[in-house]
C-alpha cells in the first residue's frame, strides 16, 4: 500500500470519530458533545402533587396532571476556561452526588390535541417554594394550541429549603409541607442543579421504562424559567447549551445583566462575571424577554457574593437565533401572575381590565402603592407562540425595538404620560388610559413588593384630552391591538379580550367614572 493511501486509511477513522464526538469550539480546543445520565423516573404518583399554580381543574380545559420522582447521579461543573461576558464557557464535569427529585406533568387529554411541543420549565424558588411561573403567565396559550408542559424541581430550595431572597418571604420546601408524600426526596445543593435539570429532559425526550409524557412523543422542547430561573438558564445555555441536543428552543425570562454561579457551596464558589450575554455560537433559537423592572431595578439587589447587574448591561443585538424583546408597561411580578392568571381559563375579558390593586395577595403581599396590571402575561403568550412558530416553520420573531433610555443611560424615557417610550408596544401603552410602570414599590431591599411595579389611573383631564368620549378610547384600543397582532406581541385571541374588555370598561355600566370627567 503506498504511504499516501496508508496515511489516508489512519486519518479517515480519525476525523469521523472527532466529528462524531463533538464540535470545535470557535475560540478554543474540542468541545465534546455532553453525555446526560438517563435518571430513574416513579410514577406517575397517587393523588394530587404540592403546586401553587392555577387554581382551576385541569379537565375542565381538556387537560391532565401527573406526578414523576426522578432520581440518580448528578455532576457538578468547573470552567476550563475564563467565564467571559460573551457567554463562550468550556466547562467540564467535577463532583457527584446522589438526588432525588420530582418533576409535574400537565398534557391535554385527547392525545390528538397535542402540538407536539413540550414548555419545560425550570420552576422559580425565590418565594420559598415551587412556582410554576411560565405555566400561570401563558397557560391559556398553551391550553388553546395543544403544548404539553413540564416542571421541574432543580432546585435545593423548593425540596429542602434554605435561604430565601426577600425576607418577607415564606418557606415552604415540599418535604415540609407534606412529608409522608415527599420526605424521600433528596437534593445536593444547588451546583448541580443543571445536570439535575439535563436529566429532567432526558427523561422526556428519550424516556425508558416510564414515559412522563405517557403516550405522548416530543417532537419539540423548549425550556422556559422566569427571574431566578432565568438567571440559572443564562448559566446553562452558555455552560452547556451548545452540547446537547435535549432542548430546542430556550424562553429566556425576566434575569438580570448577569447570570447564576456555575458552581456554590459547599462545592468551589465559581461565579459568573457581573454582566454575561448569551453565547452567540449556541446555534438555537432563544427569546428573552424583558420587563422594565429587569433593566435597572434588578441592579440595586445586594449580596455578599455576587455583583449584581441590571439587564441593560447585558443587552446585545438580534442575531439569526437570537431575539431580545423589552416590553414597555410591564413588571418583573404584576397583579396577572399573583391572582388573576391563577383562574383565568381562557375566555374572561376581565384578565385584560386595568385595575388599580395594591393588595394583589391579601395577606401575602400587600403593597403601598397599586400594583402592575399591565400586559406582560400577553406578551409572554406571544412569545411562546413566536418561539413554536420559529421552530415549525423557520419563520423568526419580530425584532423588537429596545426600551429607550434617557440621556444618561440611567433610567427611561417617557412620553408625555408617564409611560416609557420604545420596546414591545401593546394598547396598554399605545392607547393609554393609565400609567405603567416596572419600578415605584421602592428598592429590592423593602421585599418582594419591589418586583411588583405600579398602575396609575390617568387623570381626568388627560383622559378627556386624548378621548373625547369613552368610545374613542375603545377605538384607540382596537387599533392598537391589531398593531400589536401584525407585530407578533399579541396572539389574535388575546387581542380580541383586550378589546373586547376595553368595551365592557366604557360600557354605560363600566364607565360611570369616565362620566364624572370635566363635571
Amino acid at each position: 500500500m503506498p504511504p499516501t493511501t496508508l496515511l489516508r486509511a489512519l486519518a479517515l477513522p480519525l476525523l469521523l470519530a472527532f466529528f462524531a464526538s463533538g464540535c470545535a469550539d470557535s475560540d478554543g480546543p474540542r468541545y465534546p458533545a455532553l453525555e446526560v445520565d438517563d435518571p430513574v423516573v416513579e410514577g406517575p404518583l397517587e393523588g394530587n402533587p404540592v403546586l401553587l399554580g392555577t387554581l382551576f381543574k385541569l379537565a375542565d380545559i381538556g387537560y391532565q396532571q401527573a406526578e414523576f420522582f426522578f432520581s440518580g447521579t448528578a455532576h457538578a461543573y468547573r470552567n476550563d476556561n475564563t467565564l467571559a461576558s460573551d457567554g463562550r464557557w468550556r466547562v467540564r464535569r467535577g463532583e457527584s452526588a446522589d438526588y432525588k427529585t420530582r418533576l409535574v406533568v400537565y398534557r391535554p387529554i385527547d392525545p390528538l390535541a397535542f402540538n407536539g411541543t413540550v414548555l419545560v420549565e425550570w420552576m422559580n424558588v425565590t418565594a420559598g417554594a415551587d412556582g410554576p411561573v411560565e405555566w400561570t403567565t401563558a397557560h391559556t396559550e398553551l391550553v388553546r394550541r395543544g403544548y404539553a408542559w413540564v416542571g421541574v424541581s432543580a432546585q435545593a430550595a423548593g425540596i429542602e429549603g434554605g435561604e430565601l431572597v426577600f425576607d418577607d418571604a415564606v418557606s415552604a420546601p415540599l418535604k415540609e409541607i407534606n412529608p409522608e408524600r415527599y420526605g424521600s426526596l433528596s437534593h445536593p445543593g444547588d451546583s448541580f442543579a443543571y445536570d439535575i435539570f439535563l436529566q429532567a429532559l432526558q427523561a422526556v425526550r428519550y424516556p425508558r421504562s416510564v414515559a412522563p409524557l405517557g403516550d405522548l412523543q416530543a417532537q419539540r422542547i423548549i425550556v422556559a424559567g422566569e427571574s431566578q430561573s432565568a438567571f440559572y438558564l443564562t448559566t446553562l445555555v452558555n455552560a452547556l447549551g451548545r452540547r446537547t441536543d435535549l432542548a430546542d428552543a430556550y424562553f429566556i425570562h425576566s434575569r438580570g445583566g448577569g447570570s447564576a454561579p456555575l458552581s456554590q457551596a459547599p462545592q468551589e464558589f465559581i461565579p459568573a462575571p457581573p454582566v454575561v450575554r448569551f453565547r452567540d455560537d449556541l446555534g438555537k433559537p432563544l427569546l428573552n424577554l424583558q420587563t422594565e423592572t429587569d433593566l435597572f431595578l434588578l441592579g440595586s439587589a445586594v449580596d455578599e457574593e455576587l455583583e449584581i447587574r441590571g439587564s441593560v448591561e447585558g443587552r446585545q443585538e438580534d442575531s439569526e437565533f437570537f431575539r431580545l424583546w423589552e416590553v414597555a408597561g410591564t413588571a418583573h411580578a404584576d397583579l396577572y401572575l399573583a391572582i388573576l392568571g391563577r383562574f383565568d381559563t381562557g375566555n374572561d375579558p376581565g384578565v385584560a381590565a386595568i385595575r388599580e390593586n395594591a393588595s394583589p395577595a391579601p395577606g401575602f403581599i400587600e403593597c403601598d402603592r397599586p400594583v402592575n396590571s399591565g400586559p406582560q402575561h400577553f406578551v409572554v403568550k406571544a412569545a411562546i407562540a413566536a418561539l413554536n412558530r420559529w421552530l415549525v416553520d423557520g419563520e423568526a420573531p419580530t425584532s423588537a425595538e429596545r426600551l429607550v433610555l434617557n440621556s444618561t443611560g440611567d433610567g427611561f424615557e417617557f412620553d408625555e404620560y408617564g409611560n416609557v417610550l420604545g420596546g414591545v408596544r401593546t394598547p396598554y401603552v399605545d392607547a393609554p388610559i393609565a400609567i405603567f410602570s416596572g419600578e415605584g414599590q421602592g428598592a429590592l431591599e423593602a421585599g418582594v413588593c419591589s418586583l411588583f411595579g405600579t398602575t396609575q389611573f390617568l387623570s381626568w383631564e388627560t383622559l378627556a384630552s386624548l378621548y373625547p368620549d369613552p368610545y374613542s378610547w375603545v377605538v384607540a384600543v382596537t387599533d392598537a391591538a391589531g398593531q400589536a397582532v401584525e407585530n407578533g406581541f399579541l396572539v389574535a385571541e388575546d387581542a380580541e379580550l383586550i378589546v373586547e374588555s376595553a368595551a365592557i370598561q366604557m360600557s354605560p355600566a363600566g364607565a360611570s367614572w369616565w362620566l364624572e370627567v370635566g363635571e
